[in-house]
């Protein structure tokens, strides 16, 4: 068992992405008023993004998709202009099946990819919460075998360095093999200033280097993740791009779509994959 294969199709963590959630797009969970839609997709491709980050399903919600007519509406729209479409959610843990269902439900979408959000901490038990997670994403992996399958994971540094607590002992080497890509949450916004991470280009660097090194492995493909994005300055914009020259990342996005201002695409340009 392992990462997929590689092909000779563009891979959908490459480049520049964005990201949008079911509290955006779907009618279920904006009170019946989305505000992202499928015109926001036309804007998206004229920024000059190149993957949108969709979330699929969300954990209490009944179904294995949320509001599947508007959701391939919107996966189809950005398929025919030219955006690749990686479909995520967060698992609960409290119910594996359901879960793997919905990822599953995800991958029926004839999406890109699927990206595994590893955040929910629903399950107290760490140690419960670990066997899960491993057996949940061992599963994933022996059900799409040649899907490209990215882990949405909690920045390295807040585990280890801000709030050790947080998820002790998270199982990164038992995940290694699971996935094709890794997506750390590198949201400087969220540090404080006198935490010396508040800056953009150290904190996403060094997340990217803790990352790599616990996984064990040193060239492990990287899409960085910066935000939030209406408190994200130049500086930290600028910051970003040079972190994913400097540490080879294969990508980066910003979270997310709705509060990512026009004038930040410019600075961005410079991800984009050719």
């Amino acid at each position: 068992m392992g990462a997929a294969r590689e092909t000779s199709r563009p891979s959908p963590y490459s480049g520049l992405g964005t990201w949008v959630d079911v509290y955006d797009w779907s009618r279920e969970f904006s009170g019946g008023r989305p505000v992202v839609g499928p015109a926001d997709v036309d804007a998206m491709a004229a920024a000059g993004v190149q993957t949108l980050f969709i979330q699929t399903a969300k954990g209490e919600d009944a179904g294995d998709l949320v509001d599947p007519d508007l959701l391939i509406t919107i996966v189809d729209r950005a398929r025919a202009r030219g955006l690749r479409v990686v479909g995520w959610y967060a698992p609960t843990l409290v119910d594996e099946a359901a879960d793997l269902r919905r990822l599953l439900a995800a991958a029926s979408l004839g999406v890109d990819g699927v990206a595994v959000d590893i955040e929910v901490r629903d399950v107290g038990d760490v140690t419960l919460r670990n066997q899960r997670l491993i057996s949940l994403s061992r599963g994933l992996r022996r059900a799409l075998p040649g899907q490209r399958l990215g882990a949405v994971v909690m920045p390295p540094v807040l585990l280890d360095v801000v709030n050790p607590g947080y998820w002790p002992g998270f199982p990164w080497r038992e995940l290694a093999r699971s996935y094709d890509v890794w997506l750390p949450m590198s949201y400087s916004t969220e540090r404080r200033r006198d935490s010396g991470w508040r800056d953009g280009y150290r904190y996403t660097v060094e997340n990217v280097r803790r990352l790599r090194e616990h996984l064990g492995r040193p060239h492990a493909p990287v899409h960085t993740i910066s935000g939030l994005a209406d408190r994200l300055t130049r500086a930290d914009l600028e910051g970003t791009v040079r972190a994913v020259v400097e540490t080879g990342a294969v990508g980066a996005s910003l979270y997310d779509w709705r509060s990512t201002g026009a004038v930040a695409w410019p600075f961005l340009s410079p991800l984009r994959a050719p």
